[in-house]
């Protein structure tokens, strides 16, 4: 049994924006705890820290965690990275149809820490809708079997903050694989208009953008879901980059013809090598939750940049026990911003993307997703 009291009492917090509700130096105790234990148990993690001039005693006194060697996310698609916890445990993929994966293993500690940050979230902006039931568009993967893909199980988790009617999937089961069912897809919205049910809308941006222009193309009339309907988006254009619209404009669209509030269209990034939770406020900014931190690295010295300078994405966060990957750098490149700069009321740090960095062969699964749209 692992017993990371520190890490479960900060993951347990129910306030995610609150910095006042976390008491004192709880986050650096989680992370030295974390940090300790992966010394100790994973095989591998006590030489990485060694080569990196750190050791036991260092941790233990830690409280500047960019000093913490964090592990590219790149890495994961090379080599899977687990403790003794990792063993049997879940194991998810990162990308969809081809190209690399990453591969994370995790354990029911660690999924239950991830998951119980999404639901604190979502009851902070009142989506945890029990007695409310819905139909759901998961723009995502028709699952097939037991779900292994990263944004699969996502999106089917998100289908618990609200009883589902009935599901509609963007990207249907073929036999050879998954194709983008745009004409589905067009047929389940007006349908769902019709039916009079709350409708939340989950998965790729560029599915939801397709359709909609395929409605304006084809002369098909707006339509209005219901009151309390929710656009909850993730993932990027990718391989779409050339038909990509800012979000504030597919928001304005969904809107339009939808007929779906701008304060309920929302984007979460999030990656399979790192579970917590970033999702847009109602400015349209990524907030960081209290249970992580965020710095933002200058890709050629790798220093740490100041508020508003642009640099590669790492995220530090002690929620995960089967894997070392408490401290992750990601592939995209970000700007970090102060919170009292957002203007929404919420008082942590807020990023901004702007995309991925270098022009590697890399591939996440929104990248794979997005391909198929030229199947349709």
């Amino acid at each position: 049994m692992i017993h990371l009291p520190h890490t479960d009492a900060l993951c347990a917090l129910a306030k995610p924006y609150c910095p006042d509700s976390v008491p004192d130096s709880l986050f650096d105790q989680a992370m030295r705890e974390i940090s300790l234990f992966h010394f100790q148990h994973t095989p591998g993690y006590e030489r990485w820290l060694h080569a990196n001039g750190l050791d036991a005693k260092a941790l233990e006194s830690m409280d500047d965690w960019s000093r913490l060697p964090p592990i590219f996310a790149h890495y994961f698609k090379r080599r899977l990275l687990t403790g003794p916890s990792g063993e049997g445990a879940l194991e998810l993929t990162s990308s969809g149809t081809s190209g690399q994966k990453s591969r994370m293993r995790y354990d029911a500690r660690s999924m239950a820490a991830a998951q119980g940050m999404v639901s604190h979230i979502f009851r902070h902006y009142g989506w945890d809708t029990p007695n409310s039931p819905c139909n759901y568009l998961l723009l995502s993967y028709e699952p097939e079997a037991a779900i292994s893909l990263g944004t699969a199980y996502t999106d089917q988790f998100l289908c618990s903050y609200a009883p589902v009617n009935r599901v509609a999937y963007g990207l249907r089961l073929t036999g050879r694989g998954h194709a983008f069912d745009l004409f589905g897809v067009v047929r389940a919205l007006q349908e769902f208009a019709e039916e009079g049910l709350p409708v939340r809308i989950l998965g790729f941006p560029a599915f939801l953008s397709q359709a909609l222009q395929h409605m304006d193309d084809t002369g098909l009339a707006d339509l209005k879901l219901p009151a309390k309907s929710l656009v909850f988006l993730g993932g990027g254009w990718k391989t779409q980059a050339a038909q990509e619209i800012p979000l504030s404009q597919l928001y304005q669209r969904i809107n339009r013809q939808l007929g779906i509030a701008l304060s309920r269209c929302r984007d979460g990034y999030g990656a399979v090598e790192h579970a917590v939770p970033y999702i847009q406020c109602a400015h349209q900014h990524f907030h960081v939750p209290i249970y992580s931190k965020v710095f933002v690295r200058n890709p050629a010295n790798f220093s740490v940049q100041p508020y508003g300078q642009r640099g590669l994405l790492e995220f530090v966060s002690p929620y995960i026990s089967s894997s070392p990957a408490h401290a992750v750098v990601m592939g995209d490149l970000a700007t970090l911003h102060p919170g009292a700069t957002c203007g929404c009321g919420l008082a942590t740090d807020w990023f901004e993307l702007h995309g991925r960095a270098g022009t590697t062969a890399s591939r996440s699964c929104a990248m794979a997703a997005s391909e198929l749209i030229g199947g349709a």
